[in-house]
């Protein structure tokens, strides 16, 4: 099982988008310890909404789209649609 996820950093306020194959929770822990990256910045990142792909492709094609978008309006209407 693949995954399409969005963080959140409130003290940020910033949304992190990215896909990966491994347990949510796993991913994480990896962005909220000590690396190099974009969520290296702060370590209050949090899941606020993940989708489930078959495959990696598709999971990465779906990371893409949603990063075209460059709103954080949309980011923001799609999770709330989700929380329904």
């Amino acid at each position: 099982m693949c995954f399409c996820c969005i963080l959140y950093s409130k003290s940020l306020d910033k949304y992190y988008i990215g896909s990966s194959c491994e347990n949510l929770q796993e991913r994480l822990r990896k962005h909220l310890s000590n690396h190099k990256g974009y969520t290296s910045k702060t370590k209050d990142w949090i899941i606020v909404y993940f989708e489930k792909f078959s495959d990696k492709s598709t999971a990465y094609k779906r990371e893409l789209e949603i990063k075209s978008w460059k709103s954080k309006i949309k980011i923001i209407e799609l999770i709330k649609r989700s929380a329904r």
